[in-house]
């Protein structure tokens, strides 16, 4: 039996809404899983150097930890994985390959676990759940924490805008990111954010994109972050002067993400691109779409 995951990148934080909000992409990493197979693990896709190809592998090691939540027996299997999403670069790989491993090794264990149960067991191993809910549910969403867990909500599932992605050819670990962040929030910044994030949903609700300018403005962690990527701020600003109803960086970085019109895309990203390469970082830029669907998961007989 063969079963095939396809999951999409993923831009989290947008702006304010740190380690909250999120959006799905339409650019995706894909694994087929064959069962009964001896174990192997195969790569393709642009972005396969470097990923693991033994037991160490991150969607095999998440599918090892689904199938002992399961107490189902680690079957026979060979694993093809498809790599489109770029590594380290706030895309949301890891959360791709999380989100792929959790869906092929619950199918295999027959769907013992909900769509809801496996975010909350990403979100344990991920550490936060702004990638992953977009990654499973696809549009833009925010994650809300509670005593029982994370609630997710999709803010809109498929905003008629371009997703400009200026993607630097140099990696940053999350944890190097994360690490240059001050521990203490002022009051201010606080409340700042908050009222930036409120105005993010309400552009998606509304409909009014223009409300994004403003509304994707943060004090909590791009400027901090800022020392560790050249040109973060030359190259937000270029796009927003090239007519981007937004732009933040994407995740914990490099890359950077412009919402905009498609009458304006390639300005957007021609003005990023020159942006970054005037402070000596060369970037490949990606015109991408809001992905709707999220995760797919496609077995033998039916689609799930």
């Amino acid at each position: 039996m063969s079963i095939r995951v396809s999951v999409p990148a993923t831009s989290a934080n947008l702006g304010p809404g740190f380690d909250s909000f999120g959006l799905a992409l339409t650019l995706r990493n894909t694994l087929s899983l064959t069962l009964g197979n001896p174990f192997a693990i195969e790569l393709t896709g642009r972005y396969s150097a470097g990923i693991a190809t033994d037991e160490t592998n991150l969607v095999w090691q998440t599918m090892l930890h689904l199938w002992q939540l399961a107490e189902f027996p680690v079957p026979r299997a060979s694993l093809l994985l498809e790599n489109n999403i770029p590594p380290a670069r706030g895309l949301g790989s890891s959360s791709a390959a999380i989100c792929a491993g959790l869906l092929a090794a619950n199918a295999a264990a027959g769907s013992r676990f909900s769509r809801s149960e496996l975010l909350q067991i990403a979100v344990g191993l991920e550490g936060h759940p702004d990638n992953v809910t977009p990654a499973f549910f696809g549009g833009v969403t925010f994650s809300v924490q509670t005593p029982e867990g994370i609630l997710p909500r999709v803010i809109a599932e498929r905003p008629p805008l371009t997703a400009v992605a200026a993607v630097p050819d140099t990696q940053l670990k999350t944890e190097t990111a994360r690490a240059v962040l001050d521990g203490k929030v002022t009051r201010a910044d606080a409340v700042f954010n908050i009222s930036h994030a409120a105005l993010v949903v309400e552009a998606f609700l509304r409909r009014d994109y223009a409300l994004l300018r403003l509304g994707m403005e943060d004090r909590l962690h791009q400027e901090q972050r800022a020392t560790l990527i050249p040109g973060l701020k030359p190259a937000l600003e270029a796009a927003l002067r090239a007519g981007a109803y937004g732009a933040a960086l994407s995740g914990s970085g490099p890359t950077l993400l412009a919402l905009t019109g498609t009458d304006t895309e390639k300005r957007v990203g021609q003005a990023m691109e020159q942006a970054l390469a005037a402070d000596g970082l060369s970037a490949e830029i990606f015109f991408l779409s809001i992905d709707p669907e999220g995760a797919t998961v496609t077995l033998p007989t039916a689609k799930i």
